[in-house]
């Protein structure tokens, strides 16, 4: 019975400690899944043959009883007939048998045990597929779940990162717009200057308008000069 000593671990696998030591659940119980179902095609085969084996043993030890109870019954009629010698013969047989069945009992008890523990392992282990399929679906949710959380958590990093960045394009914004109030105020300094000069400039020649504009003041000038005798 190889297969006992070859499956002898199987009885004993716990689900939650393999996955509780793999470093991705996901890939894990997707692996252990298809091992599992790998040993399940051979525990299957093999139960069969060893069911089989138990089958074949009980059919032999049933015809090894059969046999004996038929010569059991020959040595009654024998007996009745008042045939001794027959009823010897008979009794010699069955005796014959009896030995023959203690073998065939115990190759079927042998069996019998056999196919009992190839029947719980092949029990087990549909039990633990089915437990695992029906796990699977909230078990990737879970590691999507965390595998989405983990790339959010990096781009909060990275945003956080990037405020120094910002910071210095701020810095590099005001400094553009100080220079650019700055500029602007030295234009409005230009243009009014500009202004002023052409005012004083204009102001000159309106005075001399308003001067050459006044006859009777340049007669009473000649007047004064006349009579002063210049």
């Amino acid at each position: 019975m190889g297969i006992l000593s070859r499956f002898k671990d199987i009885m004993s696998a716990n689900i939650n400690a393999l996955l509780d030591k793999a470093e991705d659940p996901e890939k894990m119980i997707d692996q252990y899944l298809r091992n599992i179902e790998s040993d399940l095609g051979k525990v299957k085969a093999e139960t069969a043959a060893v069911m089989a084996e138990e089958t074949r043993c009980k059919r032999k030890l049933d015809e090894c009883n059969a046999e004996i109870n038929k010569y059991q019954t020959y040595a009654e009629k024998a007996v009745v007939a008042g045939n001794d010698d027959d009823a010897r013969q008979f009794l010699a047989k069955k005796s014959q048998l009896e030995t023959e069945r203690a073998s065939l009992q115990q190759s079927y008890e042998v069996a019998s045990a056999n196919a009992a523990k190839m029947r719980q392992m092949h029990d087990k282990l549909t039990k633990d597929i089915a437990d695992l399929n029906a796990r699977k679906d909230a078990i990737k949710a879970k590691v999507a779940a965390a595998k989405t959380q983990e790339k959010m958590n990096k781009l909060a990093g990275s945003v956080s990162s990037s405020k120094g960045t910002m910071s210095a394009f701020d810095r590099m914004e005001a400094k553009a717009d100080s220079m650019l109030d700055k500029a602007n105020a030295m234009a409005e300094l230009n243009s009014s200057a500009e202004e002023a000069d052409i005012s004083n400039l204009a102001a000159k020649y309106d005075s001399a308008s308003s001067t050459a504009a006044s006859p009777a003041v340049d007669d009473e000038l000649a007047a004064l000069k006349a009579k002063m005798g210049l």
